[in-house]
């Protein structure tokens, strides 16, 4: 791996790690439910971020298939919480 690739992939991962400290913030202070879930939701996919740009760092398909997990568990709760407070009800 070349030096220049490698010093971008640290900065990124830096990065991403201040965008989630930021986004933790915003989800134990939000002022509104709706703060929340949306601060939840970007922890999804900074976290799913986090994955790939592993994933290229080590040159691992695992990475690549966990990403995918955390990006479907991420919409498939975030759908349910935007459910559970429009109607107050998750389930039919």
């Amino acid at each position: 791996m070349s030096p220049l690739l490698s010093g971008v992939i640290t900065f990124t991962l830096g990065a991403y790690g201040v965008a989630i400290l930021i986004a933790l913030w915003r989800m134990l202070r939000g002022p509104t439910a709706q703060d929340r879930v949306l601060a939840l939701d970007l922890i999804y996919i900074i976290g799913m971020l986090i994955a790939l740009v592993v994933g290229i760092r080590y040159t691992s398909d695992v990475y690549f298939a966990a990403a995918l997990l955390i990006a479907l568990f991420g919409f498939v709760s975030s759908a349910a919480m935007g459910k559970f407070l429009l109607r107050g009800e998750v389930i039919e």
